[in-house]
């Protein structure tokens, strides 16, 4: 018997009065796959990950996390579901007023009555793990570059240890040699977790490093899905032109100036 996907989206639709953003995706991740999504700026690719934590609610469509439906919880298995995920946004979305240790635990604390000599202690014992020094924990995230900004954010996400980790442009705005340090740590906190991890990506370089497997959201749909090592010969346009940066193609055939500038 085949295994049961980790995560099953099938007919998942979202949209915002007029604004149709997710039109029917079907989409599978097997168990400790890593899974990225890519598509152009605006298609939707956050409004799908909320979708799947259950911070939104799709208006049609089923949500599966090992086979069980999540989208008729109640408030109360909801917030079991969450504490399964663990999530990294776009630009790190730190307690500016919090120090760093507070930063971490602010979830296991709100789960469990830690001490804070206790959380204090995971703290740090979290941040090593992702080459930061233990003294880092009593700065304040504006004192922080933004590469250990995104190894604060990754250490909060992977304190508990959830089973699946979701990433949201984990590398946006780094140099390339950070976005490297980024990527390897997320594949070792992966691996040592035995975790499941769905990633936001337009960093192609960054895609090749931790993708399994490649799925491109275009129009509301899901057009094309398949392993890493596939994704530059798709078959499909939009796939080729996204993959390959290119400046002519389907996805831009229909842009107005302000646009392309955007």
């Amino acid at each position: 018997m085949p295994a049961v996907p980790k995560i099953e989206l099938a007919g998942v639709a979202k949209s915002f009065d007029a604004n149709h953003v997710l039109k029917g995706v079907n989409l599978t991740v097997a168990p400790r796959e890593s899974l990225v999504i890519i598509g152009t700026s605006g298609c939707g690719k956050s409004v799908l990950m909320k979708c799947l934590n259950g911070l939104i609610r799709p208006d049609t469509g089923s949500v599966k996390i090992e086979g069980k439906e999540v989208l008729d919880q109640g408030r109360a298995a909801l917030e079991d579901l969450r504490q399964r995920f663990g999530m990294t946004f776009q630009f790190g979305a730190l307690f500016d007023s919090l120090p760093i240790w507070e930063n971490i635990t602010f979830r296991l604390r709100h789960q469990q009555a830690l001490s804070k000599a206790a959380a204090r202690d995971i703290a740090a014992q979290t941040i090593t793990q992702l080459g930061l020094a233990p003294s880092v924990i009593d700065q304040y995230p504006a004192e922080l570059s933004g590469g250990m900004q995104k190894r604060v954010a990754l250490a909060r996400a992977i304190v508990d240890e959830p089973e699946i980790l979701l990433f949201d442009e984990p590398t946006s705005g780094l140099d390339p040699i950070t976005g490297g340090v980024i990527d390897r740590l997320i594949i070792d906190a992966r691996k040592r977790l035995g975790a499941t991890t769905v990633t936001i990506s337009h960093d192609m370089a960054s895609v090749r490093r931790i993708a399994d497997k490649v799925a491109m959201l275009h129009n509301g749909v899901i057009i094309w899905a398949g392993s890493a090592a596939n994704m530059s010969e798709s078959g499909v346009p939009e796939v080729h032109q996204f993959v390959h940066g290119l400046s002519e193609g389907p996805l831009t055939n229909n842009w107005t100036i302000d646009q392309a500038g955007a």
